[in-house]
């Protein structure tokens, strides 16, 4: 097994579709053996032993990758059609590596220089290169500008800002005619001044207080989901899907929640109502999905009973984003437990311990990703289990 972290971050397009995922690994085993070698079989391991399919599904995946690696170039275990392998480490560009390059690029795979700055429009790693990672915040908007001009002039390269963290930066990225955006913009709230949310909106957080009531009763849970025909409907649909593989079919609301508990239904319709928030990314919701199944399978290792509230800590995690709202007025809209006001305000309790490392794990804070009684190991499985069960989860949410 590697002892490696691995995480994953989209690539949008231009009209927020994802275009792949950035794959980032972070070794959490010390190693006295030759640190680039080690670190190159280590990310080879780790590939082999997720599945690339696991890791990024149909899309692409951007890796970066150490000269140690590159020089493997005809034995990654990689498709080369949807593998864009980021050049880091290029700033002596010797017969070597120009070599190297080149025979990667003549076997199909892509290659993205990452955190660049043009300063020799001749530069030879120009012409190999199909994406040129530009590092935003390094950049005031002057530079940045000036940069992706003077990059336009090669017509077969996209360019791609990394590290866009606002709402505002990723506009600003977009007028410039930049193609792809890496970063957490897209899980963060835009800053928009207004009085009260609009009807839409507010219809669905009525419904998502309503499902967090706390200790319902089963013809309470009932009579709250029926009465929304669409939840009802899409809510059976979905526990009868093959995702749930009951035994046989689910025919009413009363039997769902007596067949699967009411802690299940609630948190399964609040899954279906956040995903009534359509007009922002749908990888919002996937992101949801992976917090609220890796919380889950933390809180159920630890042992104390808190999985579902877990579970809902996770989901609802996202809900400032949705909502372009600060967690602290998005809480104030529902009626939430202790325990998940506490998580989701300020990380306490251990739904909140569990979701502030979820949280870190996705951000690449390592450092913060500890929990008492759970090995490195173990966590970095079941980001990896929240990966392909959150796709499940998320392709059953489109089917009508």
């Amino acid at each position: 097994m590697s002892g490696l972290f691995v995480v994953r971050q989209p690539v949008y397009t231009r009209t927020q579709h994802v275009f792949g995922y950035k794959i980032a690994f972070q070794s959490f085993v010390e190693d006295e053996t030759d640190a680039a070698a080690n670190e190159a079989k280590e990310v080879l391991d780790a590939i082999i032993e997720i599945g690339f399919d696991n890791l990024v599904g149909p899309r692409h995946a951007l890796i970066a990758m150490p000269r140690a690696l590159l020089s493997k170039g005809d034995a990654l275990p990689l498709p080369k059609d949807r593998t864009i392998i980021e050049l880091h480490d290029y700033d002596e560009v010797d017969e070597t590596l120009l070599s190297t390059v080149t025979s990667l690029v003549n076997k199909g795979y892509l290659l993205a220089l990452a955190d660049f700055v043009l300063k020799d429009p001749m530069s030879p790693l120009l012409e190999f290169a199909q994406i040129v990672k530009l590092r935003v915040e390094a950049m005031d908007e002057r530079q940045l500008s000036r940069q992706v001009r003077a990059l336009k002039r090669f017509e077969h390269l996209k360019l791609l800002a990394a590290g866009v963290q606002t709402q505002e930066k990723y506009a600003f990225c977009r007028e410039l005619g930049m193609n792809y955006f890496e970063g957490n913009f897209f899980a963060c709230p835009k800053r928009i001044k207004r009085k009260r949310l609009a009807a839409n909106k507010l219809v669905i957080v009525q419904l998502l207080a309503a499902l967090q009531q706390p200790k319902v009763l089963v013809p309470q849970l009932e009579a709250l989901i029926s009465k929304d025909v669409a939840l009802s409907y899409k809510l059976l649909r979905y526990i009868n899907s093959a995702f749930f593989g009951l035994p046989r079919p689910v025919e009413s609301i009363q039997r769902a929640i007596v067949f699967l508990g009411t802690d299940a239904i609630q948190k399964w319709a609040t899954l279906l109502a956040l995903a009534r928030f359509d007009e922002k990314p749908s990888e919002l919701m996937v992101t949801a999905v992976v917090r609220a199944r890796m919380c889950e399978l933390l809180a159920s290792e630890l042992g104390e009973g808190d999985e579902d509230v877990a579970f809902t800590a996770g989901l609802l995690s996202v809900l400032d984003a949705l909502l372009d709202l600060p967690m602290n007025e998005v809480v104030k809209l529902l009626t939430l437990s202790d325990k998940l006001n506490r998580a989701l305000l300020r990380g306490e309790g251990r739904a909140g311990e569990v979701l502030y490392s979820v949280l870190s794990y996705e951000a690449q804070q390592w450092n913060s990703v500890v929990l008492t009684g759970l090995s490195p190991e173990f966590i970095k499985d079941a980001y990896v289990q929240s990966l392909s069960w959150a796709g499940d989860a998320c392709r059953m949410l489109t089917v009508e």
